[in-house]
C-alpha cells in the first residue's frame, strides 16, 4: 500500500505536469520514492519531462517558474542533452530531468547495451504525469533484462577482484589510512550490488533504502544488506575489511562462471584466509 506521503507529492507533481505546455512538454513520469509509493516526510519530488525538441536551460528555467517553482537551481554539469532544474513548490523539493524526445529514446538504447545509471530502475518503476505512449513503450523494452548484459555486468563487476597478492588488501588497514579503507569498500560493497542485481536480471537502483529493496531479491547472500552495514561500521579495519570480503565471496559463489569470476572465488578465498589469521590473533 502507498504511504500517505507518496499520494500528496504525487498530487503536487501532477499539478506541475499539468502546468507545463503540452506543445512543449509531451511525456512526464514521476520517478523516485513517490512513484513506487515508499514516500516519507524526507522525500522530494523527482520528474522526468520530456519534451519534443531540445530546450536551453533558461526555457526549462522559464517553464518550471510558471509551473510554480520558486528558488530554483540546477547542478551537474550543464554541457550535453541532459537539463536539471532544481526548486520548491508548497515548501517541497522538486528535482526536474529534462530531456529531448530524442535523447529519451537514445537513452532508452544505451540502457539496453549496457549503461549502468539507475534511470531504467526508475523508469520501470515510473508513473506517467502526462503521455503520449512513450514510457509504456519503454517499460515494455525494459521488461526484459537481456541475459548477456546480465553476464557482462557480472564480470566487469568482479574485475577489480585479483590480480595481485592477496595480502595486498592489508595494506589498506594501517592506521590513519581510513580514509583509503572506506573507498575501497564502498566500491566493493557497489560491486557487490551490481553483481546481486545481475544475476536477479533485475535493472539496478540506487543505493538508497537498501534493506527494503534487497529483501525480495530472490537471489542474494544471506544477511545482504546488514552485512554491509556492519562492514562499514565496524571500527576495527581489518575486522571491517573480512567482513566485507566474505560477502564479496558469497557473492561470487552465486554468479554464472566467467574469467573474472573464477578469479576473483580463489583470490577472495586467499584474501579471507590472510585476515581471518589476523583477525584470530587479535
Amino acid at each position: 500500500m502507498a504511504s500517505a506521503r507518496s499520494g500528496q507529492l504525487r498530487d503536487l507533481a501532477q499539478a506541475v505536469a499539468d502546468a507545463l505546455p503540452v506543445k512543449i512538454v509531451e511525456e512526464v513520469v514521476l520517478t523516485g520514492s513517490a512513484s513506487r509509493g515508499v514516500a516519507d516526510d524526507l522525500s522530494d519530488i523527482e520528474m522526468l519531462i520530456v519534451s519534443t525538441e531540445q530546450l536551453s536551460l533558461t526555457t526549462c528555467f522559464e517553464l518550471a517558474t510558471a509551473a510554480g517553482l520558486a528558488e530554483l537551481d540546477t547542478w551537474g554539469a550543464e554541457a550535453g542533452a541532459t537539463r536539471r532544474v532544481s526548486g520548491l513548490r508548497d515548501g517541497v523539493p522538486l528535482e526536474l530531468i529534462w530531456w529531448s524526445r530524442e535523447h529519451a529514446e537514445a537513452s532508452i538504447d544505451a540502457l539496453l547495451r549496457g549503461d549502468s545509471s539507475s534511470t531504467a530502475d526508475a523508469l520501470a518503476y515510473g508513473v506517467p504525469l502526462r503521455t503520449c505512449g512513450l514510457l509504456a513503450g519503454w517499460q515494455a523494452r525494459l521488461s526484459d533484462y537481456p541475459g548477456e548484459l546480465a553476464a557482462v555486468r557480472i564480470e566487469e563487476a568482479a574485475l577489480t577482484w585479483g590480480g595481485f597478492t592477496p595480502a595486498g588488501p592489508l595494506t589498506l588497514t594501517r592506521p590513519g589510512d581510513r580514509l583509503a579503507l572506506i573507498e575501497r569498500m564502498v566500491d566493493d560493497a557497489s560491486r557487490v550490488m551490481r553483481i546481486v542485481y545481475a544475476i536477479n536480471r533485475l535493472w539496478q537502483p540506487t543505493h538508497k533504502r537498501l534493506a527494503a529493496r534487497v529483501v525480495l531479491l530472490p537471489v542474494k547472500p544471506e544477511r545482504l544488506a546488514e552485512r554491509i552495514d556492519e562492514a562499514l561500521t565496524e571500527p576495527d579495519p581489518r575486522r571491517a575489511l573480512l567482513l566485507l570480503t566474505e560477502l564479496q565471496a558469497d557473492t561470487v559463489r552465486l554468479a554464472p562462471d566467467g574469467p573474472n569470476v573464477h578469479r576473483a572465488r580463489r583470490w577472495l578465498e586467499s584474501v579471507a584466509q590472510s585476515l581471518a589469521v589476523y583477525d584470530a590473533g587479535a
